[in-house]
This record gives structure tokens, C-alpha cells and sequence, in this order.
């Protein structure tokens, strides 16, 4: 199915709750303050957009494109990323709210998150090597069994992370974090 090419263009307060987003291949757009909450993005295209400040909580998704996407301020809370399209899959996270987000079976190599909420998100099998999690809150996020490798936790924070079950080798970690290493054999550390 052939879908309408949309490029340059700049969409911005859009409420998307009521009326989807067209169904289109949308190219260098960038979406200011839109509501995209509870709708269907499904099979639709977004390849070098910007979203700044919007609101994706509970949308549908399933086989989107999102190749080199920017999510910039966003709420993106319980996003199946999981459901997306996989191939060429390429996107940043900043200052964004990833809760309950799902990243199952993706390969996101490299990727950036950048002063991210993503509590109880779920990386479970997840390729993240390389990556970068820069002053992200990682409470209950779940890595199982997930490649970890050379991923930078410096300076996240409420990360619990079991290295038997998991690929950590060259993962980054401070003094502060790495004590979430030990949480699956629930001893105690005192100071």
C-alpha cells in the first residue's frame, strides 16, 4: 500500500485523539505540542522527524517506522515500541518520560536516552549495546536477558540489573550505581 509523502512540514497544538494523523510517509517534519494520546500511528512512516513536547501515552502503534526520530520533551508513557516496525528502527530519547514504555526483542544499538524517566519500562531481550542512559531514573526497569554491552550507566540512577541473565561486559557503571548489580542476591550492604 502506497501512502502520501509528506516532507518539510511542521505540524504544531494538534489534537490527534479524535482525528489519527493521516496515514503517510512523513519526512523532516517536526510535531510541536501534539496530542497523539490513545490514537493510531499504525503503519505510518516517520523518518527524520522531530516530535518537541508531545504526548504519546497508550497509543497504538503497531508496524510504525521510526527511523532517525527524536523524541524531545515527549510522554510516552506505555508506548509499545515492541509493536513498531523493527528494521532501520533508529531513535533518541530526551528529557522524556518513558514509563511502562515496552522495548522487547528491539535492536537499539547505540541509542540515547538523555534525562529519561523509564520506570518499569521493559528492555527484556533487548539489544542495547553502545548505548547511552545519561541521568535516566531506571526504577523497576526490566533488563532480562538483554545485551548490555559497552552501555553507559554512569550516571543513571534506581537501576537493578542481574549480570547472569544479562550481557554487562564493558558496560559503564559509577561507585553510586553499581550496587544495582547486586539486587537479584538480596543481601544487605551497610555503609
Amino acid at each position: 500500500m502506497n501512502f502520501p509523502f509528506i516532507s518539510d512540514k511542521t505540524y504544531k497544538n494538534v489534537n490527534y485523539t479524535n482525528t489519527n494523523l493521516p496515514k503517510a510517509e512523513y519526512d523532516n517534519c517536526t510535531f510541536i505540542n501534539c496530542n497523539f494520546s490513545e490514537s493510531y500511528i499504525s503503519t505510518i512512516s516517520f523518518m527524520d522527524c522531530e516530535f518537541i513536547d508531545c504526548n504519546f501515552s497508550m497509543v497504538k502503534a503497531k508496524d510504525a517506522i521510526f527511523k532517525d526520530v527524536l523524541f524531545n520533551n515527549c510522554k510516552l508513557v506505555g508506548f509499545p515500541f515492541h509493536e513498531c516496525n523493527s528494521f532501520l528502527m533508529a531513535i533518541t530519547f530526551i528529557s522524556s518520560q518513558l514509563n511502562f514504555a515496552s522495548f522487547q526483542d528491539l535492536k537499539l544499538k547505540e541509542t540515547t536516552f538523555d534525562q529519561c524517566k523509564l520506570e518499569q519500562s521493559d528492555f527484556t531481550n533487548t539489544d542495547l549495546s553502545g548505548s547511552k542512559f545519561n541521568n535516566c531514573n531506571l526504577h523497576q526497569a526490566v533488563f532480562d536477558h538483554s545485551n548490555l554491552t559497552k552501555v553507559d550507566f554512569t550516571n543513571s540512577y534506581n537501576l537493578s540489573i542481574n549480570p547472569e541473565i544479562n550481557i554487562i561486559k564493558h558496560a559503564i557503571f559509577s561507585k553510586e550505581n553499581v550496587l544495582g548489580l547486586l539486587d537479584s542476591y538480596q543481601i544487605k550492604i551497610e555503609a
